[in-house]
């Protein structure tokens, strides 16, 4: 007999699992309680569909090879594309939009990298991570030092020619934040998957984000009742 290939578990109505939930707080009204299990279904819905985009994104075939005049000057010295990835078979890099025409580095990519720094450590037991920018590597470090980074490896983009083969500068020479994941596999260095979601992709009354969205802050927001707001921004500084 022809062996079967196995089937995925099936999967509890998410209905259901928010019925068997059994959480209540002290003093909330039925109304209360009905309308949290439906939106606690929708959360499962939301899980299993970002477990579904997921398993989507780890079965992309092969990627276009990285084959660019990639240079880049790190704190220890002058790094190429393959040097990026150190003892790691994946590179995940984020493009900095820090350019040398800023006076300062943009404050919502500054928010992002700050929730990183605090994660580099945990995420470098698994893949290789860098942060890729166009100003030169000592106003980098400069910038890390008065902003507390610890962890977070920059580079900068010594020819400038990564930047624009990978999106984090546009066709206006405009720079745009990029995300991008490399891998290394058989000798090949291959894009394996980037951010592509933009502003022509965005829907009315939003701005442009990826999803799943990198910004912790992001995340919290989301969960009250302020939301994100339409006017409101991290900064660089904030007075004490």
């Amino acid at each position: 007999m022809p062996h079967a290939e196995p089937h995925a578990p099936s999967l509890v109505p998410a209905v259901e699992l928010a019925r068997r939930n059994g959480v209540r707080f002290l003093n909330e009204s039925e109304a209360y309680r009905r309308a949290r299990d439906a939106l606690l279904a929708e959360e499962i819905e939301l899980r299993r569909h970002i477990e579904r985009v997921a398993e989507q994104r780890r079965a992309l075939p092969p990627g276009p090879k990285a084959s660019g005049d990639y240079r880049f000057m790190g704190e220890r010295g002058p790094v190429d594309l393959a040097g990026l990835f150190g003892d790691k078979q994946t590179l995940v890099t984020y493009s900095y939009m820090f350019g040398p025409q800023r006076e300062q580095p943009c404050p919502m990519c500054t928010s992002l990298l700050s929730a990183w720094d605090g994660e580099a450590r945990d995420i470098d037991q698994r893949v290789a991570l860098a942060v890729i920018a166009r100003s030169p590597i000592e106003r980098l470090v400069k910038f890390r030092l008065e902003r507390g980074w610890r962890h977070l490896k920059l580079y900068s983009d010594v020819n400038g020619e990564f930047s624009r083969d990978f999106h984090a500068v546009d066709a206006n020479g405009d720079e745009q934040p990029a995300f991008n994941v490399f891998t290394r596999r058989d000798g090949d260095i291959r894009l394996f998957w980037a951010g592509e979601m933009g502003q022509a992709s965005a829907d009315p009354g939003q701005d442009a984000r990826g999803a799943p969205d990198l910004m912790p802050i992001w995340t919290i927001l989301d969960c009250v009742p302020e939301g994100r707001g339409t006017r409101w921004y991290p900064k660089l500084d904030y007075p004490r």
